[in-house]
Parts: C-alpha cells; sequence; structure tokens
C-alpha cells in the first residue's frame, strides 16, 4: 500500500497540511510533535517525492459570481487511447470544466463544471462541448445544493488499515 511507505509523522504532517496549508513550519512541526529544521526537511522530501502537489486557497465560488455548477456525462464516438487523451487535452483548456475524470461503465467522462449563469453554461454546452470532436453523447445534471465537499484523503482512514496491517 502505498500510504505504508510514510512513517507516522510522514503521514501526520500530510495530514495536518492538507487540513491547513496555511501554517508555519514553526506550527506544524508542534502540532507532529518534533523540532523545526526537520519538519521542514521532511515537508520539502515530501514535495519532491510528489505526495504534496501544491497549497490552495478555497475561494467561495458563489461569493466570486459562479452561481451554476453543473455535472456533465459525456460519451465519445471512441476510446481509443489516442481519442481519450485528446479529449482530456481539450477538458484542460476550457476554464468552466474544473474537473474532468474518466470512468469505467456507460459513461467514459464525467465533467464538474462551473459558471457565472445558466446562459453561459449553456453556450459552452452547445459551442464547445457537444460541438467537439469525438464527442458522441452529453447529459448534464445541475447541482441543487452541495452537502459535502472535502479534499484530499481520510487519513483516519489510512492510519486504521495500517494498525490492523501491524
Amino acid at each position: 500500500m502505498p500510504g505504508s511507505k510514510l512513517d507516522p509523522i510522514d503521514r501526520r504532517i500530510l495530514a495536518e497540511l492538507q487540513a491547513d496549508g496555511r501554517m508555519t513550519n514553526v506550527e506544524l512541526a508542534r502540532r507532529v510533535g518534533i523540532s523545526a529544521p526537520p519538519c521542514l526537511r521532511r515537508v520539502r522530501t515530501l514535495e519532491e517525492a510528489g505526495y504534496i502537489r501544491g497549497y490552495h486557497a478555497k475561494v467561495d465560488v458563489r461569493e466570486l459570481g459562479f452561481e451554476v455548477r453543473v455535472f456533465a456525462m459525456v460519451g465519445l464516438h471512441s476510446q481509443a487511447e489516442a481519442d481519450l487523451s485528446a479529449f482530456e487535452a481539450r477538458c484542460r483548456a476550457w476554464p468552466l470544466v474544473r474537473e474532468c475524470h474518466m470512468l469505467n461503465g456507460e459513461i467514459d467522462f464525467i465533467l464538474k463544471c462551473v459558471a457565472p449563469d445558466l446562459s453561459t453554461f449553456q453556450s459552452f454546452l452547445t459551442e464547445e462541448l457537444t460541438a467537439a470532436e469525438n464527442v458522441a453523447s452529453v447529459k448534464t445534471s445541475l447541482v441543487i445544493r452541495c452537502a459535502k465537499e472535502e479534499p484530499g484523503v481520510p487519513f483516519e482512514v489510512l492510519e486504521q488499515r495500517l494498525e490492523k496491517m501491524a
């Protein structure tokens, strides 16, 4: 299991930074029970190894005027690797698409989209998404409200699994 390559302090560092990526190194070191210099070295090692891929502010999309959130389920004509990669590249270029996941089953991709209003999303849908090369079908669902939005992973589940393996 990939998480088992990390020691308990590294996992605690990741959990703490996932919860609050803005804390100082001194505060992080205090929370995980080590001094600041080795804590900073560990954080740098975790970054270099790819466990930490960035630090982000969680912005309120509605406060910024993005009132519409939509999930779009996309079916493609061809699932050849070149065609899948081409669609993924196109999704990365569309600003309204915030997440793109390839799925197993009837739907090839699910996209999480945001837009300031319904007409902006409709224009994107008709002029770009459904018009894109290789797109066979698009089904959309408008988000009414979000009951839970937790980034990252549940570190408590990882720790429980590791305890059972020990």
